[in-house]
């Protein structure tokens, strides 16, 4: 089942604030993604994983519509929510403050955002690059927080074909979201009435959240 709808525009931002898994979360609840993965970037070496990661950093990448979230709200939201200059107290490339501009328009927009903020929350020390490439981590983090609850998997098993296919689903990126904290049914189910799909599949994903075991 396709829940991200047909919107031409949809534009990406690449991101590393420290542990990729609640920043996948925090975003992932977030109206206007409409999905999210995690992965390594911003290194060298080839083919990095988890164990052998290299000098690359976890990362997290954020599909999302402009007119409904901005990619200036994204990193209003990044900049809140992490200590660029100590992050968990880890030195070293694994957790640190990256942001990846694809064109002249983010890196303009990561310019005036980063200013303005710097003058109430003085230097921040991201990392600002261009986006070169990106490696999916392995399936066993991507929506970390709602692998936590095999009854969740179960029922959104049944509605997509493949996990792959519903780990890219709005569906499951507000649902990690909540399996984490950073949102509730209440406002998923209100939203869910205002995606581009049909009003028997809004029915059946409000009727799908509701039967989850929490």
């Amino acid at each position: 089942m396709n829940d991200r709808g047909a919107d031409d525009d949809i534009r990406s931002a690449t991101l590393g604030m420290g542990c990729f898994w609640s920043p996948e979360a925090l975003f992932g609840s977030l109206p206007g993604v409409i999905g999210t993965r995690v992965g390594y970037a911003g290194g060298t070496s080839k083919r990095p994983t988890y164990r052998k990661m290299g000098d690359h950093t976890e990362t997290v990448e954020v599909d999302f519509i402009p007119r409904l979230i901005t990619y200036e709200e994204l990193l209003e939201v990044f900049w809140n929510n992490h200590n660029p200059g100590n992050i968990n107290g880890y030195k070293g490339r694994q957790y640190q403050s990256l942001l990846f501009y694809r064109d002249e328009e983010q890196r303009g927009a990561i310019d005036r955002i980063k200013l303005r903020m710097e003058s109430h929350k003085g230097t921040l020390d991201t990392e600002i690059a261009p986006y070169a490439e990106f490696f999916p981590a392995e399936p066993r983090h991507q929506k970390y927080y709602l692998k936590r609850f095999p009854n969740a998997i179960e029922k959104l098993g049944a509605y997509y074909p493949s996990e792959e296919e519903w780990v890219n689903s709005t569906l499951a990126a507000r649902l990690n979201g909540l399996a984490k904290g950073y949102s509730n049914l209440e406002r998923i189910q209100r939203e869910i009435v205002q995606w581009p799909i049909s009003p028997r599949e809004q029915t059946e994903f409000i009727a799908l959240i509701r039967q989850i075991r929490w």
